[in-house]
C-alpha cells in the first residue's frame, strides 16, 4: 500500500515541507509505504481545458497535469498537508485537485493542517470537496498552530502530536486496506 503525503502549498519558504518531513519520519516502520509529493514540483497550470477532468479518461492536454495524474493515480491513499489561506483551502492545491478526476475516486484521505487557527477551516472545506469523488476522509486530523508550533529553528510540536499522528496513520491505513480488499 502506497500513501502520498501531499504538500499543498507552492509558496516560497512554505512551512508545509517541514510538516511533511515530520509526517514522513513518523511513518517510518509502518506497514504502508509513504512518500512526499511537493505540489510545487509539478507546476500544475490553471484548469483551462475544455474537457472536464472527470471525462478526460486520464488523457490531459498538459504534460504537467499528466505527470500529476500519474503520481496521484499510483497511490492508495493520501495525507493532505494543507495550510489555511484566508479561512479556506490554498488555491493552487484546489486547482491541482480539480485538474484531475477518477485518480482521486474511492480512496481515503487524512489531513494535517496548519495556520493561524491551526488550519481547521481548510480541513472542513477539504472534507466537502473530497466528498465529490467519494473519497473517505478519516476522522482523525492533526491541526498545528502557526503561532505556537513553528519557530525559527523549525517545528516545536506539542507532545501529543505524535500520538495524534499515530492515530491518523492507523485510521488511514485501515481504510485503505478495506477499500483495496
Amino acid at each position: 500500500m502506497k500513501i502520498g503525503i501531499i504538500v499543498g502549498s507552492i509558496r516560497e519558504g512554505r512551512a508545509g515541507t517541514a510538516v511533511a518531513q515530520w509526517v514522513l519520519e513518523r511513518a517510518q516502520g509502518r506497514e504502508a509505504e509513504y512518500e512526499v509529493l511537493e505540489l510545487a514540483d509539478f507546476d500544475v497550470p490553471l484548469l483551462t481545458s475544455a474537457t472536464v477532468p472527470g471525462a478526460a479518461n486520464k488523457q490531459y492536454d498538459s504534460p504537467q497535469v499528466t505527470a500529476w495524474s500519474q503520481a496521484i493515480d499510483a497511490l492508495d491513499g493520501y495525507i493532505f498537508v494543507t495550510p489555511e489561506y484566508n479561512h479556506g483551502v490554498p488555491g493552487a492545491f484546489k486547482n491541482a485537485f480539480d485538474s484531475l478526476g477518477s485518480e482521486w475516486a474511492h480512496k481515503p484521505v487524512a489531513f494535517v493542517s496548519y495556520g493561524a487557527d491551526n488550519g481547521v477551516r481548510a480541513v472542513e472545506h477539504w472534507r466537502q470537496i473530497v466528498a465529490n469523488f467519494h473519497m473517505f476522509g478519516v476522522r482523525q486530523q492533526v491541526a498545528l498552530s502557526r503561532f505556537t508550533e513553528f519557530g525559527d529553528d523549525g517545528l516545536a510540536l506539542l507532545d501529543r502530536r505524535d500520538g495524534e499522528l499515530d492515530t491518523l496513520f492507523g485510521q488511514l491505513e485501515g481504510m485503505a486496506a478495506k477499500l483495496a480488499g
